[in-house]
């Protein structure tokens, strides 16, 4: 008989360390696998193509070696027409690329390579989307997202002072935190919204608002309450980034960029560094996400500025009409009219 024995703190680091190794060991099995069977695909593609090329087979050759290939390894997946279809499509997307372009492909799952060949337009694009993929380890349905709402052409277009007001590396990663325009397409408000329409329905949709500013963001809070000098001040949305060790004062504004917009938002970041960030913080970045905004203006404003301040505009293509939205009773006026009820 096997006797137990007793779970001393030395046996459960013991234990942690024993279920780490094979924890990594999973993984660098799973990764292998992966890159091995990637290899394969990328051996296959290739003669598929020469032997497409030095004959008269057309389609119809694939459907057949689909056949010819499920019989023979009826337990193996991946040998479907459209798996063939799509392995020959990715081979042709990326041979002409670099030997860092086909390096990369083999880091990230199968799956995730299909939605970039499918959604792609070229080799430069898809590398953006497989470094992010791996740096970030977004999962599929993620990395469909960022491609369908354009982040190639978005990430760090926003304009910033961050290269004069940050110490380099930490102005360049904050420089590519941010996006322009930020696609707010899971909000429906109406054309003419305020500020406070934008906020609650961010805030609303909080999670799909932290998907599209990025990886790092940790959501603090709205409205956030600064008390200088005896006087408050709020703060319309205040984040923590995990990855650039900072606060992030963000300042949204439902209408075209004007200068003293900036000016606030330099004070907001002053008491935040005075008040909130500790000697392990970075300096805090303020973020002013407008309704548009005039580049030039822009440019002039922040030139002067030493707090590191960046600009960007937002877009919403569903917005409902007017007229629609002004007869929708807001949440404040339901709690009203049920708060009377009561009385």
């Amino acid at each position: 008989m096997i006797s137990s024995i007793v779970k001393t703190d030395d046996y459960i680091t013991f234990l942690r360390d024993i279920k780490q190794r094979i924890q990594t060991a999973q993984i660098k099995a799973a990764v292998t696998v992966n890159q091995e069977l990637l290899r394969l695909y990328w051996d296959m593609a290739e003669r598929m193509v020469v032997k497409q090329e030095q004959t008269q087979w057309g389609d119809g050759f694939i459907k057949q070696m689909s056949i010819d290939l499920q019989e023979e390894f009826p337990g193996m997946r991946g040998f479907s027409e459209r798996n063939l279809k799509y392995i020959r499509q990715w081979y042709l997307f990326f041979r002409k690329s670099d030997s860092i372009g086909q390096q990369l492909v083999a880091q990230i799952p199968w799956g995730h390579n299909i939605a970039i060949v499918s959604k792609c337009k070229n080799t430069g694009e898809a590398v953006f989307y497989i470094q992010k993929t791996i740096q970030n380890n977004w999962s599929r349905a993620v990395l469909t997202h960022h491609i369908e709402s354009d982040l190639f052409s978005r990430e760090g277009k926003a304009i910033t002072n961050f290269q004069t007001t940050l110490p380099a590396p930490h102005s360049d990663l904050a420089r590519q935190t941010m996006k322009d325009p930020y696609n707010f397409d899971f909000l429906t408000l109406r054309e003419k919204h305020d500020e406070k329409e934008l906020e609650n329905a961010l805030v609303e949709h909080v999670t799909k608002f932290l998907l599209e500013l990025g990886a790092g963001f940790s959501y603090i809070g709205r409205q956030y309450k600064l008390e200088v000098a005896g006087d408050e001040y709020f703060i319309d949305l205040l984040f923590y980034h995990v990855k650039l060790h900072c606060y992030i004062v963000i300042e949204l504004k439902a209408a075209k960029f004007k200068p003293e917009f900036a000016g606030k938002l330099n004070f907001y970041v002053s008491a935040v560094d005075g008040l909130l960030k500790t000697e392990i913080d970075n300096p805090t970045i303020g973020i002013i996400i407008c309704k548009s905004k005039n580049d030039t203006v822009v440019e002039y404003t922040l030139k002067d500025i030493h707090k590191p301040i960046g600009v960007s505009e937002y877009i919403i293509t569903k917005n409902l009409p007017d007229d629609l939205k002004s007869s929708l009773p807001s949440i404040e006026e339901i709690e009203a009219e049920l708060g009377g009820n009561d009385e």
